[in-house]
């Protein structure tokens, strides 16, 4: 299993050990403030919008074509922006850390 923590707008550290899934839904189930995921995880509201932590950016890999799009529409968006519906955890990022940008 792995584990993700969730570096909140009043800077908490939200740690979630035994993550599953997208780290959207992973928030939700584990209350991070700041994350909403009001469409579910289909990638059409970014009420999930995150940044990766620089040292993971490489690992997690690049947004997809419609990720940007949508992310274009939000505040705050730099290169390490992403959406958490589309972040899905593996062993691979046991570990990871990301900041959560809120609303």
């Amino acid at each position: 299993m792995s584990k993700v923590s969730y570096i909140t707008p009043d800077g908490s550290d939200v740690v979630v050990e035994n993550a599953e899934g997208n780290l959207m839904k992973i928030a939700v189930d584990n209350q991070v403030d700041g994350i909403d995921g009001d469409c579910g995880g289909v990638c059409s509201c970014a009420t999930c919008h995150i940044k990766i932590d620089a040292a993971w950016t490489e690992k997690v890999g690049p947004a997809s074509e419609t990720e940007n799009d949508l992310l274009e529409l939000e505040d705050d968006v730099d290169e390490s922006s992403r959406l958490g519906c589309q972040v899905e955890m593996t062993e691979a990022l046991d570990g990871l850390v990301v900041h959560v940008v809120g609303r």
